[in-house]
């Protein structure tokens, strides 16, 4: 069985290359790293330039947060607006999941499932911008704050009201942050509370085509979003395209670590690109034999050379 997959937004990680790869393998849509639409409204350029999408990509959506009606209006105009010499995004996502304490502290993020009145607001204002352009609107939820206010049903079905047309649920509160299990529960409850035309998406523990067929079946939920689990493990979504396990070797592994570093560092700089990649190729690795001693010589390595070198003669190394 096919399932519709795609590849939850991962600061510092879903970024164009690593968005590129997972195109490759299978990725039915993504959605970048999330931004801030309060630093968009202060013309960040850095941060818009975040929001290129490349024409290898699979459909990708661009993900905003922040808790202010006419700033993230404005910042969903300022994005579609200022799309002309890249790829059209899929769709506007809006963030009312993220845990982080910093971002909840200044009422973003899953800090909006208690502040729905709130959190209505922004919806409808920056669906007045998405329709305008003819761009679906995404949002992205929690199963609730906290275990006395799973509002994830309820809130779903005041999302479908403003025109949303797809909701993805992390089956956690933000209290519980990423442990323990998240509750396949709550995301069938969404499913029920929101109409068929609405495409509901299951997020959370999905680490194998397994728990993908699992958590389909007892939420009956529309397809699923992969976050960390791809990060050490981008072929998952070849695996979801194919509907079946496929073998990685670790050849495999360690030429996608060497990959992904090339890739960034190309799109960055030496200097960014590497310092970027250590923790990445890290991910990439974990599990291998004697991955813990390379993963500390590529915590040193100064230039992309030398991290190539440190990569090679551990596949090397392997081989043996």
């Amino acid at each position: 069985m096919k399932i519709l997959a795609g590849l939850s937004p991962m600061a510092g990680f879903t970024d164009m290359p690593f968005r590129v790869i997972c195109t490759e393998l299978g990725v039915d849509y993504t959605v970048r790293e999330m931004i801030s639409a309060a630093a968009i409204c202060f013309h960040d350029k850095k941060t818009f330039e975040l929001a290129e999408i490349s024409p290898l990509e699979a459909p990708c959506a661009i993900q905003i947060f922040g808790h202010d009606p006419a700033q993230m209006a404005y910042a969903a105009d300022y994005i579609l607006s200022n799309m002309t010499s890249s790829r059209k995004p899929a769709a506007i996502d809006i963030n009312m999941g993220c845990p982080v304490r910093k971002i909840v502290t200044s009422g973003d993020g899953s800090a909006l499932m208690r502040t729905p009145d709130t959190a209505q607001k922004v919806t409808k204002a920056v669906e007045a911008v998405t329709s305008k352009y003819n761009v679906p609107l995404w949002v992205k939820i929690r199963s609730g704050w906290d275990k006395d206010s799973l509002n994830a049903p309820e809130f779903a079905q005041m999302l479908a009201d403003c025109g949303v047309s797809r909701i993805t649920v992390h089956g956690r509160t933000r209290e519980q942050m990423y442990a323990p299990s998240s509750d396949n529960g709550i995301i069938a409850k969404v499913r029920k509370a929101v109409p068929r035309e609405i495409t509901v998406i299951g997020n959370g523990d999905i680490n194998s085509y397994e728990d993908a067929c699992r958590m389909i079946k007892e939420t009956e939920c529309d397809g699923i979003a992969v976050g960390r689990a791809s990060l050490g493990n981008p072929w998952i979504f070849k695996e979801l395209s194919l509907g079946e396990k496929i073998e990685v070797t670790t050849e495999d592994r360690i030429n996608m670590a060497l990959r992904l570093t090339s890739d960034i560092v190309k799109r960055k700089g030496e200097l960014q690109g590497i310092r970027e990649s250590r923790g990445r190729a890290a991910y990439l690795i974990r599990g291998i034999r004697n991955s813990s001693r390379v993963r500390d010589e590529l915590n040193h390595a100064e230039s992309f050379e030398a991290f190539k070198n440190i990569l090679l003669e551990f596949s090397s190394n392997c081989e043996k």
